[in-house]
């Protein structure tokens, strides 16, 4: 009898060599030449209008000004320093703000008592705009790591939060009568039913979240920070220097992609198993 691991083993073989066939690797480069056209067409025009002397230099440099200053970062070694501070506040804030979603949201889905007791709260706060938290945290926390981890958690939590609540409650019903009609243990009844159909919608939540923790990382290294990319954000604006300016928003959207990008990988392996458009050959 075949076990589920040697199931689940089986279904990667084959995912791979799907990937790694001739008509797989076509799929994957035509996605990433038709995602870089709008980009590079952009980019383009923008050169040519700066060069042109239609964009005042001192308000919008061309790419290539905003190149050469990320590339001149890059030699001097301050670029590494900025980004990789950037990445790990992000990374603890995404960490701690899923790890609470997690616990709480399957609290609220799970129990409705839990639900009306917690979630009107939850709402109400949400509504809080980011920078709204900032003197609080600093005079909870002062400048530190922790008020500027504790600030990207926030908003890392609501999205996380909205949506593994949402699809706890969204699971079949006729779902969940079919597992109590087969004898599961709740354990059983939570792994192989509940979770799988709530994971669409958890990981769109942890997309959602990281796409908001890459926003609040800019109000947290308001705050007092000496290192980041919102740092070198502040540096541009004091100092008049739109590049410098210019170069921290690019290198916010390249990380931002790129990380959005892995959870996107994720994504695609762990739904595999669902019967949907974007999983077609």
């Amino acid at each position: 009898m075949i076990s589920e691991t040697q199931k689940w083993k089986a279904g990667e073989r084959a995912t791979a060599a799907k990937l790694l066939s001739p008509k797989g690797l076509f799929k994957k480069g035509r996605g990433i030449v038709l995602g870089s056209i709008l980009p590079v067409v952009l980019l383009i025009a923008w050169e040519l209008a700066a060069k042109a002397g239609l964009l005042a230099p001192h308000l919008l440099p061309a790419p290539s000004v905003i190149l050469e200053k990320i590339m001149s970062m890059y030699r001097d070694g301050s670029l590494f320093g900025h980004v990789s501070i950037t990445l790990t506040r992000v990374f603890l804030g995404f960490a701690i703000g899923t790890g609470a979603a997690v616990v709480v949201g399957a609290v609220v889905g799970y129990a409705k008592t839990a639900e009306q007791l917690l979630d009107p709260l939850f709402q109400a706060v949400r509504s809080i705009p980011s920078l709204a938290w900032v003197p609080l945290f600093i005079l909870w926390m002062g400048i530190g790591e922790p008020s500027k981890i504790s600030l990207i958690a926030v908003g890392v939590f609501f999205p996380v939060y909205l949506n593994i609540v949402a699809g706890i409650q969204g699971v079949d019903r006729k779902l969940i009568e079919v597992g109590k009609i087969y004898q599961l243990s709740p354990f059983q009844l939570t792994k192989r039913i509940i979770l799988p159909a709530a994971l669409p919608s958890f990981i769109t939540g942890m997309r959602s979240g990281l796409g908001l923790g890459w926003m609040f990382v800019v109000a947290a290294e308001l705050m007092g920070a000496s290192e980041g990319l919102g740092y070198l954000l502040v540096v541009g604006q004091n100092t008049y220097s739109p590049d410098t300016v210019i170069a921290s928003i690019l290198l916010f959207a390249v990380l931002g992609k790129v990380t959005d990008s892995v959870l996107k990988w994720i994504e695609y392996r762990s739904l595999k198993w669902q019967d949907s458009i974007s999983n077609q050959a």
